[in-house]
Order: C-alpha cells, then structure tokens, then sequence
C-alpha cells in the first residue's frame, strides 16, 4: 500500500508537550491531538513500545502499543492519540493511530553521537539538522531574526525593494567580484558586492526610506567571519544622516534580540554582550590612537606595522595599510557593542566630509564580538563630489589596488537630478546569527556554505 500524501490538521510537538506537562503521572487527557514528524528513538517495553517523535518545535514520547509500532528509526510518521503524561513523569502522547508517511532507506547515522564531523555536517546539512537539536535551533534562530528585522523596518515606515544581483558594473564597497557572461548580449555581468548604488538611485526616484535583504557576492577566501556568498541588510532613509542612522541600528538590534531571544544579552567566545542601547562610540582616529597607530605618514605606518610582525607587501597605499592597522588590532578588541566613526575620506568613496574637517567623513562602522557588523555613512548627494571621489577611486586602482571602485558614469547621473540628504546601512545576517547563536563560524549559521568539490 502506498504512504499516504498528506497528513492534514497535525499539531505542532511542542504545543502537545505544553498540554500534557500539567497533567499527573499516568493521567491521559480527553482531547485528541495529530502529530507527524520522524521517529528518532525506540524502547521495547513488553506490550508497550516507547517511540520519541521529533519535529521542528521539538521532541515528544510516543506510547504504542507494539501491534501498532511497525517502525524504524529515521522513519516519519502521523500519529493521532491524547496528550498524556508517563507513569515516570515525561510529556507523552497516548497514539491510537500510527500512519507510516516514509519510510527511510539508508540508516542515520550512531543516533548516540550523532553527526560530529564537521566537514560532514556542512556537505549533508540535511543530516547535521536531523540529528543535532543545537543545529535546528540555530536555523530557526537565523530565520526568526530575519523576520523580526523585517517587521521593525517594516514598523518604521520603510519599503522593501529588489534590486538587480547581475550587474553591469559593481559597486558599492571594496572588494573583488564574480564574474559571469551574458551570452546573448555577449557581455560581461557581476554578481553584486553591495545594494548600494541602485538603493540610492531609488531614493532619488522619491521612495525616501528602503531596505533590501538580499544575497551579495565576494570573491575572497573564506574565514571565520568571511564566506563568499553571505546575506546583507541594507536600508536607506531620506532626510536623515549617520547620527540618525546610528540610533536606528542600536534599536533594531537590539530589539531583534529581545524578539528573538528573548534578551539583550548573548554569549560568544566566552564573553557576555549586552545589544541594550547606547553603544560604545569612538572615533576612528581615537582608536587606532589607542593602539599607537594612527597616522598619515605612509612610510611611518608601514614601519610600524612591520615593527608588530604584520605583512604589508600587498598594501600598495596608505588607506590599504590604515585598514590593515584598523582590521588587526582595533576590531578584535571590540567586544561589547561599538560604534567606530569619523572615517578617513580615503577609505570612504560614497560618504560626505564632516563639516569640521574636509578629510574625515560622516562614516561609522559598528562592532560586537570583536567581528564588524556593518557599515553606514551619511551619503555624498552631490554628483560633482561622487564624480571626484570616483576619480581619486580610479588613482587608487592606478597604483595597484584591485579592490578600489571602478565609478558607475550612470550613479553619477541619477545624483545630478538630485537626491536628498540620506543615511545608509548595511548588516552582515550572518554575523549577526553568529552572535545571536553563539557560533564561532559563519559557516556554521549558513545552511549549505561553500566548499571544495567533494572529488
């Protein structure tokens, strides 16, 4: 006979669980319930057979009678019964009915050590979510996350948008990109690096505060805190600047923690992180100040990085070798909740100068972990100034960094029709899940993260 295709009107697990905890050892309650999900462990008990059910809100006990236990571990069933409470105290559900839905094929893997090795679990993450609660958990907590940052921009009035992912030029941040070919053009696209430039072509078109949650691509190696394929926030408000911006971001995650978790505070690599507002902030001079690094003089920096063991020969520039002082020493140090601020106009193509100084810009960056988050500015909205700052870009790539901005002639255009005063952010997702989650690896809180071919 043939499983059947559907198994309708099921309750969730844990809602079963909740019912049947209040009840006394060995009560059954009146009401019926329906669960389905995949059973994960038996225990032959004489007439009696114990199963543990499992679904996405949890793990319950089964108490079947043995004619009707015809099942093997992995396999997935429907079970109709009333919530119920062992003679020994566990949540249970009474069945009266058993549906076999599946049957599985291939054994799971030892259900007492479960799935430990790692390659493994990233290679067949349909396994590692089987077999490890810790790993559904965070699933759900990405996912959740997710949805809670979408309703609060949703609650602040912003629009979600899309925007196009192969581009005809790339922009938007520093970095090295995919390439790929349109064969019926016969030209080269990008996979996008960054949101920006065409979120900021929409806030000249009038829609004044959008968001985009979206996949970016980088073509960089793989670390801890870097995959080439990640998840991006991005959000850009009209009338606004980077003090503004400032206060949204410790409120939005903030308040995303307590949703999703319940609380502010998260542990990671041994510390205790407190999201509740105001953050830390600090001047981007101030901190590389702190660390006995700040300064303009190219060769000076040079020679003090080398002093301190680290390999500067591909830092052809001084923005290049004051991002490198900036990404070795100050942000692994920032562990509880910082705003870095007041960059340097070298290293920020797309932000406005302050009003007091012409080579700082309203930029800021901001920090949890020791791992940077994301990255806002109060935007240029002056076509003339982008223009230039596209240039000096160009200069940058002349002397030998590949990761400097190409310009975008048409982004220079559609800020010549005037755009207002805007403040613009990105959030890393996965980073955030990371923290949220308490996992030391971005690999671990994306489901099926790149790798090397298996052959």
């Amino acid at each position: 006979m043939a499983a059947p295709k559907r198994f309708p009107d099921r309750d969730e697990i844990a809602a079963v669980r909740a019912e049947a905890d209040p009840l006394e050892n060995g009560a059954t309650a009146e009401t019926k319930r329906r669960l389905a999900g995949r059973v994960m462990a038996r225990r032959d008990m004489g007439k009696l057979v114990f199963l543990d059910l499992v679904d996405r809100s949890g793990r319950i006990q089964l108490l079947c009678p043995g004619e009707m236990a015809d099942v093997h571990l992995g396999d997935v069933v429907g079970v109709t019964g009333s919530p119920a409470k062992s003679r020994r105290g566990e949540p249970s559900l009474q069945v009266d009915e058993l549906e076999l839905l599946s049957r599985i094929r291939t054994p799971l893997p030892d259900t007492f050590h479960g799935l430990t090795d790692v390659e493994l679990r990233y290679r067949k993450r349909y396994l590692d979510l089987l077999m490890n609660d810790d790993s559904r958990r965070d699933a759900l907590i990405r996912a959740r996350t997710v949805s809670a940052i979408r309703r609060i921009l949703d609650g602040w009035g912003f629009v979600e948008v899309e925007t196009p992912i192969l581009q005809p030029r790339y922009g938007g941040a520093f970095a090295e990109p995919f390439v790929t070919h349109w064969n019926s053009l016969d030209e080269d696209r990008y996979l996008r690096i960054a949101d920006e430039l065409y979120l900021k072509r929409l806030i000249v078109g009038g829609l004044e505060k959008v968001y985009e949650i979206g996949k970016d691509f980088r073509n960089e190696g793989v670390s801890f805190k870097h995959h080439p394929e990640f998840t991006m926030l991005e959000w850009y408000e009209a009338f606004a600047d980077y003090r503004d911006t400032m206060e949204r971001i410790e409120q939005l995650v903030s308040q995303a923690a307590q949703d999703v978790l319940g609380t502010t505070v998260v542990s990671f690599r041994g510390h205790e992180i407190d999201f509740a507002p105001p953050w830390r902030r600090l001047s981007f001079t101030d901190a590389l100040h702190e660390h006995g690094l700040w300064t303009r003089d190219e060769d000076e920096l040079r020679r003090r990085l080398v002093e301190r063991g680290v390999d500067v020969s591909k830092d052809p520039t001084w923005s290049k070798l004051i991002d490198h002082a900036h990404s070795h020493f100050v942000e692994p140090a920032l562990i509880q909740p910082t705003i870095l601020h007041d960059y340097p106009i070298e290293l920020s193509p797309f932000a406005r100068t302050t009003d007091a100084d012409p080579t700082i810009v309203e930029r800021f960056e901001y920090f949890a972990g020791g791992i940077e988050l994301g990255n806002a500015f109060t935007e240029i909205n002056d076509a003339e100034e982008q223009q230039s700052r596209f240039s000096h870009q160009q200069t940058e790539r002349a002397a030998g960094d590949v990761e400097a901005e190409e310009g975008d002639p048409d982004y220079v255009e559609a800020l010549s029709y005037g755009m207002p005063p805007t403040g613009g952010i990105g959030l890393g997702i996965d980073r955030l899940a990371m923290l949220f989650t308490g996992r030391e690896s971005i690999r671990d809180v994306i489901l099926f993260p790149a790798l090397r071919r298996a052959d």
